[in-house]
């Protein structure tokens, strides 16, 4: 792909996030392209649907999922107009999305007011460390969702 396609599919991610911005959403958009054709888009919706998970990249994410009506978007690049944040970036991954493209920096967006760093770091302390408190209980059936998936035959690997 061209640097202008690049420039272009880029363009319109930042043009979700301006309009969200300018509406009920935070300022960060993200499209999805597949053969040169956006398959889906996204943009923030956090305070609009009370979902802490409504970041664009997980809104273009499900977008196209549902276009191609699969979970996995390989082949494909995303296009966010600011870096990722770890959840998203980890979304990226699940959905194996092999390359992103972003504009702005985690920086740039810690300078808006959004910091995600802190997460960033709370996930590289050992679980006693973290602000979170994080206890492993054993349980007789802690196992049993796993040993029923791997019964059924017709499950669908990801």
């Amino acid at each position: 792909m061209s640097n202008q396609q690049h420039d272009t599919f880029l363009k319109q991610a930042i043009n979700l996030a301006v309009q969200s911005a300018q509406s009920e959403g935070g300022p960060f958009g993200a499209v999805i392209v597949k053969n040169d054709i956006v398959i889906g888009k996204g943009h923030n919706q956090v305070t609009k649907h009370c979902d802490p998970s409504a970041h664009a990249e997980i809104m273009a994410i499900r977008d196209a999922c549902k276009t191609i009506n699969h979970h996995q978007l390989n082949d494909c690049i995303i296009y966010a107009s600011c870096e990722p944040c770890p959840m998203c970036m980890s979304a990226i991954y699940w959905a194996r999305i092999p390359t992103l493209i972003y504009a702005a920096t985690a920086a740039d967006a810690a300078n808006a007011g959004f910091d995600d760093q802190f997460i960033s770091d709370e996930l590289n302390k050992p679980y006693a460390e973290r602000s979170i408190s994080i206890q492993q209980i054993n349980h007789v059936d802690q196992n049993k969702s796993f040993e029923e998936w791997l019964a059924n035959t017709s499950h669908i690997e990801y």
